[in-house]
């Protein structure tokens, strides 16, 4: 609810023990300028006459309104703030910079030749339909505080395929603070992970690789926060301000405050941008319940089961992928395989009837030493390991790699070969069939897999760009994925290879 708070209540809140969380309650937009005086001029001349008969003139067709992307959402307290110059101006714990949402979408839409509208948004009247409403906005530089039935409808949008950004506006401990705590109780299972350098928030539209502070910070690398639904950054939190840079200012009052340069806050903003539409429809793709038969809800005898690593990094990336994938299999091969996508633990878990596994991830994980073990014992036995990089990021690759040594130190990652037989499995793969991020990493006339042998079998098969995301036929813009045409048969050819050697 939005509650007036007079002037002097202000003042008076300000001299309480909670000062310095109001300290930042003040208005980052352009101050107010004062009105220009008037001087009435000593004649003027009279109003041109009317034509006795209307002149024809044609109906113009009205332009359709441009598609309404974002919603500002109204939260906290207002009051009124007086300027050192005797002016005053209103302050709203959501409206504290009332351009900035206004201004990076108009910035957004000159860039990528699309205008995009507004509006501002009560969540106790708010349709969680992401389709009609993509992103929404909270701004703010004090204690967000949102009630237990705000923070289901969020995250029922927010699981559906929309997006919140959060912006603290002046860089406030406060509001980052309260952002975070809010989105651990509504998603406890997804926290907050940092966005690593070549993540496509970064990369959309604009490469950014340094950014620049003002003040209060000594540091050219921008830091994004977000958490994860599938591999789509679904809730995107800015711990340092961006809204006044889309109003083409610094921030005007506050000493203590941190925020982006302009140039630096309109070229993450345009990327947010471009990225919410861009990932749109893979949000809502990956946001489906996985479905199967009645036949695949039986646990399963002699079928093929899709069993998938759960680590401690952002393991469920493609939800839905798998399914996609099988559908595909059992139309394609004479293989049984279940629809039913099952998690495993290799930790706690027993491997000793599963002899397929899939590990895929976006950022950095460490398997426990029960599970390392495991692992290894499964490897050395006559288990496969098919690893997935989805996106294609550095950070997994990384530990895919640091990983694999810890399991299997004797035994490197080595390229497999164009004329390998996994290319020909079941289909014929003879093209990469590249992302434009994928071919500008690689020249290869084949998609790019790495592998593990023990004895003269191939027993971890390793795909550094994403062949997940091509199986949802979805688009994953600035990601280092392939196409669906290759990754489908190429995902069929991991199956079968891997249940025949």
């Amino acid at each position: 609810m939005k509650i007036a708070l007079p002037l002097f209540a202000l003042v008076l809140a300000v001299s309480t023990s909670l000062a310095g969380e109001n300290d930042w309650f003040v208005p980052l937009g352009l101050p107010p300028v004062a009105s220009p005086k008037r001087i009435s001029g000593g004649e003027s001349l009279p109003p041109l006459p009317l034509p006795a008969t209307p002149l024809r003139r044609s109906e113009r067709k009205r332009e359709p309104a441009p598609p309404k992307l974002a919603g500002k959402v109204i939260w906290g307290e207002s009051a009124s703030y007086t300027y050192p110059n005797g002016l005053s101006a209103p302050v709203a714990d959501w409206n504290l910079c009332p351009a900035d949402l206004q201004q990076i979408l108009r910035k957004a839409g000159g860039v990528l030749a699309q205008p995009y509208t507004l509006d501002t948004v009560s969540l106790a009247a708010f349709n969680p339909d992401p389709v009609a409403m993509p992103l929404l906005f909270f701004s703010g530089s004090r204690t967000l505080r949102l009630p237990d039935d705000q923070l289901a409808k969020l995250r029922d949008y927010v699981l559906r395929g929309g997006t919140l950004l959060c912006d603290s506006v002046a860089g406030s401990p406060y509001f980052t603070e309260s952002v975070r705590a809010a989105m651990q109780k509504a998603f406890p299972d997804s926290p907050f992970r940092l966005l690593p350098p070549d993540h496509p928030v970064y990369q959309i539209v604009y490469p950014i690789t340094q950014v620049g502070f003002p003040r209060n910070r000594n540091s050219k690398t921008p830091r994004l926060e977000a958490l994860y639904i599938g591999s789509r950054a679904a809730v995107i939190l800015s711990p340092f301000g961006l809204g006044t840079g889309w109003d083409d200012h610094e921030v005007p009052i506050l000493q203590q405050a941190v925020f982006y340069d302009v140039k630096s806050a309109n070229q993450i903003g345009v990327n947010l941008i471009a990225y919410v539409i861009g990932y749109a429809e893979a949000g809502r793709e990956e946001g489906k319940p996985e479905l199967f038969g009645a036949h695949d809800q039986r646990d399963p005898t002699d079928e093929f089961v899709f069993a998938q690593i759960r680590h401690d990094g952002a393991w469920n990336a493609h939800p839905g992928a798998a399914a996609a994938l099988l559908r595909r299999v059992r139309s394609g091969t004479a293989l049984r395989a279940s629809l039913k996508r099952v998690p495993i633990d290799p930790g706690k878990d027993d491997l000793a009837s599963t002899p397929f596994l899939f590990l895929s991830g976006l950022d950095d994980f460490r398997f426990s030493e029960e599970a390392a073990s495991a692992l290894r014992r499964f490897l050395t036995g006559s288990g496969t390991l098919v690893i997935n990089n989805a996106l294609g990021l550095k950070t997994f690759d990384l530990a895919v790699r640091r990983e694999l040594k810890r399991i299997l130190p004797e035994s490197p990652f080595e390229t497999l070969p164009a004329d390998h037989p996994i290319y020909r499995a079941a289909f014929t793969v003879d093209t990469p069939g590249f992302s434009p991020e994928s071919a500008a990493a690689s020249q290869s006339p084949v998609p790019v897999l790495e592998g593990i042998t023990l004895r003269g079998d191939l027993r971890v098969i390793y795909s550094p760009y994403d062949l997940e995301a091509g199986w949802l036929g979805c688009p994953y813009p600035a990601a280092k994925t392939y196409e669906s045409a290759v990754a489908m048969p190429m995902g069929v050819n991991l199956i079968l290879y891997a249940m025949t050697h």
